[in-house]
């Protein structure tokens, strides 16, 4: 018994470090795309992108503070204001992130070149590369801290709310700022501009790219759809009871999420068993749960 016990513990840790291997490859890939995009573009594009990475640009301006140390600093009374909202877990995987990044950002691209070219393509590369690594981030149930802990705190308050919608709220205060600072209505539009493609890079990825399908079955053997399905897809199903309105008939009802490229494996198994299957396949923009996108408090 004993023994049982000690291999199910070695199981557990051997999983949660992989977990953590994951979600630090993550961290590190997101952080560089992050540091890309506010080191190599928005620094040099002399403009605000808003949330805390603008502030700490600000800071930069104002008394050339190092950029990653700002965001710690900014960050302490933020993370005080959401812990009871989004946990111990979640706070500590953020911290990890936010580790990653400042000594990326100080500690690397301060020795990376500078892009010095047009400051509408830099907007725009800062938005690309920024909201890539944040999306990367997002995955994993981390963040970057800062106005990030505000605006997931907002998303687990007011879920009908994308994530990309939030960065763009919380962010226009912070842009209108820096125009100041930088005494530029160029930094306005510029930082208008970035935070814009972020959101929208932020969308596509976690919703645009990753989204999946959701297919309905009603047919006559709803276990040996969803067997079949499982054999062919490696998928779930759920099995729920139906019954037709105008003919009375009784019928199963088969529920699948899958991936796009998955979709068409589960409409073949469902006609192979029944051919008068009635199938129904829909969009899926969020898909939380094992073997899609992890949940806000994994």
């Amino acid at each position: 018994m004993k023994k049982g016990l000690k291999q199910t513990g070695g199981k557990q840790h051997h999983s949660r470090l992989a977990v953590w291997a994951v979600d630090t490859l993550y961290d590190v890939i997101g952080g560089i795309l992050y540091s890309i995009g506010l080191y190599t573009f928005a620094k040099s594009g002399e403009f605000a992108p808003g949330g805390v990475s603008g502030l700490a640009l600000i800071f930069n301006r104002l008394w050339q503070m190092p950029i990653g140390i700002s965001t710690l600093i900014i960050n302490i009374p933020v993370v005080i204001l959401s812990y009871k909202v989004l946990g111990r877990k979640f706070l500590l995987k953020s911290f990890q992130t936010m580790l990653i990044s400042t000594l990326l950002i100080d500690g690397v691209f301060p020795y990376t070149p500078e892009y010095t070219g047009s400051r509408l393509l830099s907007a725009v590369f800062m938005g690309v590369f920024m909201g890539a690594g944040l999306a990367l981030i997002y995955m994993r149930g981390s963040s970057t801290g800062g106005s990030d802990f505000l605006n997931v705190t907002i998303r687990k308050l007011c879920p009908h709310f994308s994530m990309g919608q939030i960065v763009m709220m919380t962010d226009l205060v912070i842009i209108g700022i820096g125009g100041l600072v930088y005494g530029d209505i160029d930094a306005v539009l510029y930082g208008v501009i970035s935070t814009y493609v972020t959101s929208l890079v932020i969308d596509k990825i976690l919703y645009g790219a990753g989204s999946s399908k959701l297919a309905l079955i009603i047919t006559t053997d709803g276990k040996a759809t969803a067997d079949l399905i499982d054999r062919e897809t490696k998928r779930g199903a759920t099995l729920v009871k139906a019954k037709g309105a105008y003919s009375g008939d009784e019928r199963d009802m088969v529920l699948c999420a899958c991936g796009k490229t998955e979709i068409t494996k589960v409409r073949v198994a469902a006609y192979e068993i029944d051919p008068n299957a009635f199938v129904m396949i829909t969009e899926a923009s969020e898909v939380f749960g094992e073997g899609f996108m992890p949940t806000l408090d994994e």
